[in-house]
């Protein structure tokens, strides 16, 4: 800015992808609202827009956006990393290529909105910069006062023009006068029955939520906008606007303009009254709309934005501040700024009582002529440029309830009588914000008991660790982090584990997850409560000052050949730069893991959000530490279940054996279905299938006794009804832990002509089916007492004889029983699915029943199911192949 002295700076740098531009606009927009310069907001929003999409579209770089400010105007650069990218400089406008192109319309749009504009080149960096120039006009000038001279009276026109502009009650334009027509260049008829929003540039305040069209419904307004002239340009008016009605009832609004400038033609002078009870007959003005304005703003951000605005313009200062206090007024929350990187200490938190680094006058009006002089004495100044402050408390009722305080660049601008304006104004406003706090509270207390609601009831559908670490980390992001990582312990001799990492921006995960694990975790302290984890900021910051360094060539080697890492790298140091907290995972007194969330550079967590995590982590613990008991529980029935049936089935030569085991539920519960197939002697074979009444480790404990001690029994050489007595014996010595088991046991000895005889014994279980080749099926035994009910039982074996081509099938009761409403399979739908299974193999059998049962029923079978299928091959030349989806 040649030699312009610099009295402001803010910077920013945007990462290269399509959201930076919009958020480098918001950026330029609430420094230059922040510094004052609201005239020059638009073109400075209109010209930045252009750069930074050249930046982080077209090159693909990072951009670094930098804000100056001077007493000649406003200086604003973009810079990015594509250096080798030239602009073209020399020749006509018309010559600087496609207006989709870098070199285009962005470089003509500044070469027609700014005053001074140009490019400057770096080996690393190329720079585009305008300068806007600030209105020739008095500034702050902002209630009545004293005869002065006329060189000093402020600059209007020859002629001052009112604009006398009318608004019909759908907010079109309905009347336009001559003045208005010279101010903006149109004429009545180019207007008329157009919207005024059509014409108006509304300024973007941060925390105003007052649009154009509310302020046509309002019975008055008054304050500054812009209309967009014929030209193009944003022409800055202020405005009154009245709204009236005709003689029929019908209602408009008319609205008095003239140039920004010449406000003072229609502006109503601030007036703070010396004695409240003053004022005509009776009516005095509200001190609170005299401070604030009318109407005020009915939301807690926008009501703190036009009280730190108000404060500044009153005081002439160049930056202003708000905090508010904690519920034990021991510490401040930044929740409203003017003048001051806002982003930087929205939600930052200073403790009140005395000492370094900490906010000791919040309690009492102070005034700090040179805070070079005190340090620290005001921490949310440090590294601003700001000298001299005052600031006062807001009080309720004798409580604390914030602070209000009012800065200046140059020292000794403010005395005593400063503090005391300052502390009449903050003592109209204080109810008015502490009630509009408690308003807000409300809603985020309502909003949290929703969301911790949601969460519970999405924390309990699931008993999967995995989709339960996900579902954490996916409430938490960016409902309240912008990225998380979520660590997990598995016993206390265990270290924390990077179980999970998610950011709201995908493409920075991978970044996030690399630069978590080479860093220590954080400790696994058990206290309740979030705590600041600083290392992975502090591990950002030196992986982002190492690239630049090498991007640099610093470090050795050229820098184009490590300019491809820059961009992930600084993404990332951008991405965790801020503040980071974690909350412990406490499940049982015992820390199971660690929540960490996290913010971008130099943002802060407020209160709320910290406790609403707070709530969140204790349920998210609850719910991995059940997840971690079920998966457990249920390795270990299935690992169980496994071993209640066989490893393996032996081949019988002649036979063709196949077995289909479905166990019901989830998993988590053993089933007392089982079946077993196991070699006796002599080329003899036994075969059981059978149900134990119930499920669970009883049920298992019996499955188990039966199966091992049908092997042992058998194989000493006991007959069927010998061994089926015996086992009846051994389940009711359990006593209570005993259960009732139906089975059907046999042994099945091949025989030389192609056959087999089998010998059975069916004790209360489903009778085994035998299938002919000519499709005709018959039960292959009669029904016996069950197991486990009464001591003496007297079995029998009953001999059955397996020609070639026969199937015996014997299944569980979870397949006869199988239900679909009323209707339930049964013995005979069982009987007539098995007649279509003639001349199948004993495997398509099976698969078949089990096909035909699944099939009956929409729902998921609700008991273990088990088919055993036994077939004695037919000679080749009568073999079927079997059939089609068998």
């Amino acid at each position: 800015m040649g030699s312009s002295v610099i009295t402001a700076r803010a910077a920013a740098s945007f990462e290269p992808l399509g959201r930076s531009v919009a958020s480098a606009r918001s950026f330029v927009r609430d420094t230059l609202q922040g510094w004052g310069f609201g005239d020059i907001v638009d073109d400075a929003v209109v010209l930045t827009s252009e750069l930074v999409t050249n930046a982080v579209v077209h090159a693909g770089t990072s951009a670094d956006l930098l804000c100056l400010r001077s007493e000649e105007g406003v200086r604003i650069e973009v810079a990015d990393r594509y250096p080798e990218r030239e602009i073209p400089l020399q020749g006509s406008l018309d010559s600087m290529g496609s207006p989709d192109r870098e070199g285009g319309r962005g470089l003509q749009l500044c070469a027609a909105l700014a005053g001074h504009w140009g490019v400057d080149y770096t080996p690393t960096h190329k720079t585009v910069w305008f300068q806007l120039a600030l209105p020739e006009r008095s500034v702050g000038a902002r209630s009545a006062g004293p005869s002065l001279p006329a060189h000093l009276l402020p600059l209007a026109d020859t002629r001052v023009r009112v604009a006398v502009v009318q608004i019909d009650r759908v907010g079109s334009i309905s009347a336009w006068n001559e003045d208005a027509e010279e101010l903006f260049g149109y004429s009545a008829e180019q207007v008329t029955g157009k919207p005024l929003t059509d014409l108006a540039a509304w300024p973007h305040t941060p925390g105003t939520g007052t649009g154009i069209a509310d302020a046509l419904q309002l019975s008055r307004w008054e304050g500054s906008y812009g209309i967009r002239g014929a030209s193009g340009r944003v022409i800055p008016v202020y405005a009154s606007h009245l709204r009236v009605r005709d003689t029929v009832g019908e209602p408009s609004t008319v609205c008095l303009l003239v140039r920004d400038h010449e406000r003072a033609v229609l502006q109503t002078p601030l007036r703070v009254p010396s004695d409240a009870s003053g004022g005509s007959e009776g009516q005095s003005a509200d001190p609170f709309e005299v401070f604030i304005g009318s109407p005020a703003p009915d939301d807690l951000d926008g009501l703190l934005q036009r009280t730190v605005e108000r404060a500044r313009d009153m005081l002439d200062g160049d930056s202003a501040f708000l905090l508010l206090a904690t519920d034990d007024e021991t510490e401040l929350e930044v929740r409203a700024s003017t003048g001051l990187p806002s982003a930087r200490q929205r939600f930052a938190r200073v403790p009140v009582e005395a000492g370094p680094g900490r906010y000791g006058s919040a309690r009492m009006p102070a005034v700090h002529e040179d805070l070079t002089a005190v340090s620290g004495a005001v921490p949310l100044l440090n590294s601003t440029g700001m000298r001299s402050v005052v600031t006062v408390p807001l009080k309720v009722e004798g409580r604390l309830t914030g602070s209000l305080g009012v800065a200046a660049e140059a020292p000794g601008r403010y005395s005593n009588e400063e503090a005391l304006r300052l502390q009449f104004a903050a003592d109209r406003i204080a109810l008015a914000v502490e009630s509009a706090r408690l308003g807000e509270l409300e809603r985020l207390r309502r909003g949290s008991l929703s969301f911790l609601v949601e969460a519970s009831d999405l924390l309990a559908g699931t008993l999967d660790r995995d989709q339960t670490l996900a579902l954490m980390a996916q409430m938490t992001v960016p409902t309240l982090a912008t990225w998380c990582a979520v660590y997990t312990i598995a016993d206390q001799s265990s270290d924390p584990y990077l179980s999970y990492v998610l950011h709201e921006d995908e493409e920075l995960i991978d970044g996030i997850k690399s630069l978590l694990s080479k860093i220590p975790p954080p400790d696994p302290v058990p206290a309740p409560g979030a705590r600041i984890w600083s290392a992975p900021a502090e591990a950002a910051h030196q992986a982002a000052l190492r690239t630049s360094m090498r991007s640099l060539g610093l470090s050795g080697g050229p820098a184009r050949q490590l300019t491809t890492g820059i961009v992930p790298t600084l993404a990332t140091a951008s991405a965790v730069g801020g503040e980071t907290v974690v909350l412990p995972l406490v499940a049982r007194n015992r820390v199971i893991g660690m929540l960490t969330l996290g913010k971008p550079t130099d943002e802060h967590f407020r209160q709320e959000i910290l406790e609403l995590a707070e709530d969140l982590s204790r349920r998210a613990a609850l719910a991995l530490d059940n997840a971690r008991l079920y998966s457990e529980r249920t390795a270990i029935s299935q690992s169980l279940q496994r071993s209640l049936l066989p490893p393996e089935l032996p081949a019988i030569e002649g036979v063709e054996v196949e077995v289909i085991y479905r166990a019901a539920g989830e998993g988590n519960e053993v089933g007392g279905d089982f079946y077993d197939l196991f070699p006796i002697s002599d080329g003899a074979y036994g075969f059981a299938i059978g149900d134990v009444c119930g499920t669970g480790p009883n049920a298992a404990a019996v499955t188990g006794l039966a199966r091992h001690a049908l092997r042992l029994l058998a194989r000493e050489g006991l007959s069927g009804p010998a061994v089926l007595e015996r086992l009846n014996s051994a389940i009711l010595d359990e006593g209570a832990r005993s259960r009732f088991l139906t089975l059907l046991y046999g042994e099945m000895r091949p025989q030389e002509d192609g056959s087999a005889e089998l010998k059975v014994v069916c004790a209360g279980h489903p009778l085994p089916l035998r299938l002919r080749p000519d499709g005709t099926v018959e039960p292959a035994a009669e029904p016996q007492p069950l197991l486990g009910v009464l001591e003496d039982l007297e079995l029998y074996e009953q001999t059955v004889t397996l020609d070639p081509g026969d199937v015996l099938l014997c299944v569980t009761d979870g397949v006869t029983e199988r239900r679909e409403g009323p209707r339930m399979l049964g013995d005979d739908g069982l009987a007539e699915v098995l007649t279509t299974c003639t001349g199948l193999t004993a495997g398509a059998v099976a698969a078949r029943i089990m096909r035909a049962v699944e099939r009956f029923a929409s729902d998921a079978p609700s008991d273990d199911m088990a088919i055993l299928a036994m077939r004695v091959p037919a000679p080749h030349k009568d073999e079927r192949a079997p059939c089609p989806g068998a």
